[in-house]
């Protein structure tokens, strides 16, 4: 008997995986998909860049040292498309985009060079009866795995990452939370002389995020240590990133140094720079447009760019839908 095998929804064939060459040429991309400029200027905040000039062999990926050892989790093995190809003639892992080291597409790359925070320390406080404070190696001893998540950026083109870190929800366990907390707010490093941009007036530094708590505790969202198979360079958000595939890109703050217990819905950088821009929740919905673009489909960074419907929770429903449904839609 044939072997009957029954696609996922959100399937898509291998062939819609992310080369290299389109997952570092933004410039080129966005011309593509037609936002223009006003698209260009807010590039940085998905956390993917163009080719910056540095190679798989510098010294500060080296410096970093590997990741402890660690085995793919079986349950998010397959996102549903292929994972972003690696180049053999560059690395991807070394380019990004980070506000606090400058705003063009390969800045980072240069002016976070060498940039870590060793010894690195986590602080929880806020609604605890004790504040915890941790080590990276405290962190990834809670359970260092791999998970393939789609990654959705708000300029309405995506990809797919295979990310390495923690479940949130085993960090914050660490913590005696108290009753009265109903979100977490996260926060990054502050460190101007380092990090050229933050001397800008134009952000209320340091980077700000947060989720609601249910949100934090669920199993889809990560603290992230490392991806493709390495440590999070500098301008990648070393040593410890969120990410919260089901929502915009942005969401996944950087270089996070203090989770804060709150009562009250925390403020954001993004949301308070642009409310009307950038809500709170950025749940991917393929129904609530961009005041400049739509966001009913999406562009796959490929040989060949492929445009798929978006899908709704950014094709994770199934995880965290249960969270949204006593509201409107997906409060976006």
């Amino acid at each position: 008997m044939a072997n009957i095998i029954h696609r996922p929804s959100w399937h898509l064939p291998e062939s819609a995986a992310t080369p290299e060459s389109l997952y570092l040429n933004r410039r080129h991309f966005i011309k593509t998909l037609g936002l223009g400029a006003a698209a260009m200027a807010v590039t940085a905040r998905c956390g993917v860049a163009q080719q910056a000039p540095v190679s798989r062999t510098d010294p500060a990926v080296e410096k970093l040292g590997p990741l402890p050892e660690y085995e793919l989790n079986a349950d998010f093995a397959d996102a549903g498309r292929a994972i972003t190809s690696l180049d053999d003639k560059v690395n991807p892992l070394v380019y990004n985009n980070f506000y606090e080291f400058g705003v063009g597409k390969f800045q980072p790359a240069i002016n976070a060079k060498g940039f870590t925070l060793d010894p690195y320390t986590l602080e929880i406080d806020g609604l605890v009866k004790e504040p915890v404070k941790l080590g990276l190696e405290d962190i990834e001893k809670l359970g260092i795995e791999e998970r393939v998540y789609r990654f959705r950026c708000v300029e309405a083109w995506a990809m797919t990452v295979p990310w390495v870190g923690v479940p949130l929800a085993k960090i914050l366990a660490k913590a005696d939370i108290l009753p009265e907390a109903k979100y977490v707010a996260f926060e990054t490093f502050y460190d101007p002389e380092r990090a050229p941009g933050q001397n800008s007036r134009e952000y209320d530094w340091p980077y700000k995020e947060g989720l609601r708590l249910d949100e934090a505790m669920n199993e889809m969202t990560m603290a992230v240590t490392g991806m493709y198979g390495k440590r999070l360079l500098p301008q990648s958000g070393t040593p410890l990133r969120l990410i919260t595939p089901w929502k915009y890109g942005y969401k996944g703050a950087k270089s996070i140094v203090k989770m804060t217990l709150t009562a009250e819905q925390p403020p954001t950088l993004w949301n308070t720079a642009l409310a009307a821009e950038y809500k709170f929740y950025s749940n991917v919905d393929p129904k609530v447009p961009h005041p400049r673009w739509s966001q009913a489909s999406e562009k796959l960074l490929a040989d060949k760019i492929v445009e798929v419907p978006t899908q709704w929770y950014n094709g994770y429903g199934d995880q965290v839908g249960a969270m949204y449904a006593d509201r409107d839609r997906v409060l976006y």
